[in-house]
Parts: C-alpha cells; structure tokens; sequence
C-alpha cells in the first residue's frame, strides 16, 4: 500500500485509510511486520500520529521504518514520538559513504543503564550483510527493567486501596504520608521493575483517565471497574481485583406505634376472644339464674352487670370470684374460664414483654430491586457517571431506574452524612464505603447508624488503567499476578483494614476515658442508660399512653352527659 505526496489534506486522509486497513490486517494475524519507507520527516511525523490514534501497532508488532535522515534529524525525531520510542521500533537509515552503500539500524532505549537513548543495534551493507553489535539485538526488549529510571503515575485517595494523610514531622515540616493496598502494590511494582515514581498531580479520577490516554502517566495506580465506556479511553492491566459496587443508608428506625398492645395476638386470636367474652358473662349468668329458680344458691345471684364485671376482670387477671357458685355446672365453667383466662394472658404478657423490650425493627433494603422502591435519590461520586451511562443500557427495568435516580457530584462522605439526614443512599465499592463508615460515622460504643446492603449492586472486575496497546502491559501483569497467586494483595487489604479499625478503637477508648473522668468529677452523663438497662420510650409505652387517654376521654363524655340527663329530664 501506497500514500502518494499530494495536497495536505488528501495526503492526511490517505494516511488515515491505510492504516485503518493495516490495522484490520494485524488483527487477523498472529505476527505482523510493517515496514514504512520514507524519507520525509514531516510524513514520519503524521505516521506516528495516526498510527496511534488508530492503534495500529502493539508489542509484538514489529516496525521497520527505512528512510533517509540526517543523524540530528534522526536523534530528535525518535524520542519524540511514542510510536517510535516506546514501541518495538528500528529505523533502517541509509547513510552514503565514500566507499559503499550502509544502512545503519536504530531503536529507542527509553530506560537503559544510561537513561533514555538512542543506539545503534546494528548495520547492513551489500558486502558484509547484518552484523549486529555486541550484546543488542534488532529489537531489544526495552521493559524488563526501568533500570531505576523516574516515571509518573496517576494516583488520588480511594481508601482503603489508597490513602493519603497529611503528617506534621517533629521538625514541623509537613509531608504526605501513604497507604493502602494499591500503594502496597505500586511499591511491590516499582521495585520488581527497577523504577522510581511521581505523582502527577490531578485534581478528579476524570483526569487521571485523560492522562492516561494522552500517555502523560505511565498507569494509573489505583484499581478501577473495568466497564466496556471506559476501554474506548484507555486499557486495563490484569484484574487483580474483584469490586463490588454497593450502597449504604440509614437503617430503619422504630416508629412509635399506637398498636403496640395489639400485635401480641393476631387478628382471628383476636375476634377468638371477643366472642367468648360476649357470651362468657351470658353462659354464667343463666346457669346462675337457673339455679336461683330452682332453690339452689339464692344468696349467690348475681345482677347481669356484677357477673360480665367479674368475667372480664378473671381474664385481665385483675380479680378472682368473689364468690364461689354452689351449683357444679358454675364451678365447672369458672374453672374453666380460670384456666382459660390464664393461659391467654400469660402468653400475651410474654408477647407484649418481648415487643416491647425487644422490637422488631422494620424491613430494610437489601437488594436493587427493594433500594428503587424506597428511596428518592442515590448520591455517588463524580466518577460514577461511567457506572450511571453502564446502568442506563441496561436491560434490567430495576438498573435503569437506579440509574435514574442517581445525583452525581458528592464525595462518598458527604454522601454518607446525606443519607442520615434525608431519604437517600450511597453507591459505591463496597470496601470504600466501609472504610469511610468505620473512620467518619462510628458512635462510641462501635455502633453506627448506617449499614450496606447484603446484595451489591454490580461486582465488577477492576485493574489498573494503562494507555491503549501500552508495550510495558505483559511486565505489569506478570507482577500483579505474582502478587495476587502469593497472598500478598489479600494481607495488604486485611492490614489496612485492621489499622483502621485500631485507630478507631484508640478514639474510642479515649472518650470513653474522658465520660468516665466527667462521671467522676460529677457532670451527668445524659447519653447512657445505668446499669445496661433498657429504658422504655414513648416509642414502646405509646399504646397503653393512648388508650388511657381515650378512656378518659369517653369517661369524661359518659359524665357530661349524665349530667345533662339529670338535669333536664
């Protein structure tokens, strides 16, 4: 294939097509040459432009440019550009001698024993052929060692993978102190691979992609999903982690409840009752009545009024009989109504005892489908636009609709303390989430108002983001997967975690040392409770409160009336 000089433009969208089609060509192909010949530096140029846009070459592509280049022109041109510096690379150049026609080989070291630089591997001529110079080949692997070289990387706090914290030395300097898994391994990385490292410095993970696609950082250190809207920017090293995106809310607290010396029973238990305390008094009385008739107890009848009074305060187990029937179909049926009433409210008691020292707490969500039907929004931070577009060509009803309650923009603490004021939710990994939990929002005694839903919302593989066909990747990898087989990324997680909830454990500590030095000085500790004793709220004690207050008022209508009554008639 051929690109003939002609007009700028037409010469550009030559260029474009044919290595489009030479792309299409390297994709079928186990092994690919190509060879580009030119001596044109501006040409050269242009091709290494487009053949990175349009990712054409990758490591085990081999390139042979043969041109015809002055050796300054060819010593500035070869760095410059990281097709021709950092891919597998030689430029075949034709240098005219007085004697014979030889070309001369070059490839870029970007890391050598000497720094980055240009050598000669070696030369061709007519006569003697290829002869290579000692100890190089044609194309020398360039990223078996950094050889201690400095590069950038892209990294921002995401705890607990990464951490930064501020520290005050004792000299009052202050410098940045990190931690976390992904540290661990970009320390683990560094020194397999003989390389030194800077933070280039950006302000939202969105930059951090941005730079990673314009090649400025080597990698990205910290992991992300790995999510198909995010390989059209850049690629991903090995998955070495396994994310699972989660969300986190306030969980359900007790409503006061009116009906809380109703649900000891059900409902047929219930109405069960209701009629046997109607026709209780009924039985009684005409068994009393009856024997009255017959001569039998005369001085044990009893008005209709006395006998209900007397059933109803047997069941409430206020009251015994006050006197004993001397008919036996009477003491048959109190001693039943005895035994029944005692069985009836000891169980309810039991019950009532246990809702309200006990209360059951209501349903909380923990699935996608329950979060949906529950909330109002879901905050996640900035980088969660990516999840939001994934979600959104989702074919699950339930994703699609997270997707459009989401609010995009607070940080994942702020987020957080959103949740606890409002009907809101938090969406992100689930072990970020749990750090910051355990750091921001743990009460005293170890407790916290917020909890994580037990389903998460999407597990999702993750890596470290790398530039499109970056010729470094197989080293990266061969590490990372040396590091995850050897158990070594799996103890850097579980100590950071640990160091956390230490700390954790120390702020605690200190207050509770602090309420107990209050409590000795005599300040009241209004927060606790004496003894570990459960102490009975409104929210349990409203239904008898209520129920007494309508007592009153009926009694209070009844006596109104009777006033009236005696007064007027």
């Amino acid at each position: 294939m051929e690109v003939t000089a002609a007009d700028g433009n037409v010469t550009l969208a030559m260029l474009s097509h044919l290595v489009s089609q030479a792309r299409r060509v390297r994709l079928g192909s186990w092994c690919v040459r190509v060879v580009v010949v030119s001596h044109d530096p501006a040409f050269l140029v242009a091709f290494a432009e487009f053949s990175l846009k349009g990712r054409l070459l990758v490591w085990a592509t081999r390139l042979v440019v043969v041109t015809r280049l002055t050796l300054p022109q060819l010593y500035a041109l070869l760095p410059a550009h990281w097709t021709f510096s950092m891919m597998n690379t030689i430029f075949l150049n034709l240098e005219d001698t007085a004697t014979s026609l030889r070309y001369r080989l070059y490839t870029h070291l970007p890391y050598s024993p000497d720094g980055a630089q240009v050598v000669r591997v070696a030369a061709w001529s007519l006569i003697h052929g290829i002869v290579q110079l000692a100890g190089l080949t044609l194309f020398p692997e360039k990223f078996t060692s950094f050889y201690g070289a400095a590069v950038k990387v892209a990294a921002k706090s995401w705890p607990p993978y990464w951490d930064e914290v501020e520290v005050k030395a004792p000299n009052g300097s202050v410098y940045m102190r990190y931690s976390g898994s992904d540290y661990q391994t970009l320390i683990a990385l560094s020194e397999a691979l003989n390389f030194s490292f800077s933070f280039f410095p950006i302000a939202t993970w969105m930059e951090a992609a941005e730079r990673v696609k314009e090649r400025k950082v080597l990698f990205t250190a910290v992991n992300h999903f790995i999510l198909p809207r995010r390989l059209n920017r850049h690629d991903f090293t090995y998955a070495y982690e396994f994310l699972r995106m989660s969300f986190s809310m306030v969980k359900p607290a007790i409503k006061p409840r009116w009906q809380s010396l109703y649900y000891p029973l059900t409902d047929q238990v219930w109405v069960a009752m209701l009629v046997v305390l109607l026709f209780m008094p009924t039985f009684l009385y005409t068994i009393y009545a009856r024997g009255s008739d017959r001569g039998v107890g005369k001085q044990n009848r009893m008005t209709v009024g006395a006998v209900a009074l007397e059933v109803t305060g047997i069941l409430v187990g206020q009251n015994l009989p006050l006197r004993l029937p001397d008919i036996g179909s009477s003491r048959v049926l109190l001693t039943v109504w005895l035994v029944f009433s005692f069985v009836v409210g000891t169980a309810y008691r039991g019950n009532l005892t246990a809702a309200l020292t006990l209360p059951k707490f209501p349903l909380r969500p923990e699935t996608v489908q329950e979060l949906v039907q529950t909330i109002d929004r879901v905050t996640a931070p900035p980088i969660g636009r990516d999840w939001q577009k994934f979600m959104l060509s989702s074919e699950s009803e339930a994703y699609r609709k997270l997707a459009g309650l989401m609010l995009i923009g607070p940080t994942i603490q702020e987020g957080l303390l959103m949740a606890t004021k409002m009907n809101t939710a938090q969406m992100t990994d689930r072990r970020n989430m749990a750090f910051t939990i355990a750091k921001y929002f743990t009460r005293a005694d170890g407790s916290t108002q917020l909890y994580l839903g037990r389903e998460p919302i999407l597990p999702i593989p993750s890596a470290m983001p790398i530039p499109h066909d970056a010729p470094y990747t197989p080293q990266l990898n061969r590490c990372l997967m040396a590091i995850v087989e050897t158990g070594l990324l799996k103890k850097w997680e579980e100590d950071t975690i640990r160091d956390v909830r230490r700390e954790s454990e120390r702020k605690q500590q200190e207050l509770l040392a602090k309420k107990q030095q209050q409590q000795q000085e005599g300040v009241e500790d209004t927060t606790e409770s004496g003894g570990g004793i459960t102490a009975l709220t409104l929210t349990h004690m409203q239904g008898p409160i209520m129920l007494l207050t309508l007592g009153l008022a009926t009694s209070g209508i009844i006596f109104l009336g009777e006033i009236l009554v005696m007064r007027y008639w």
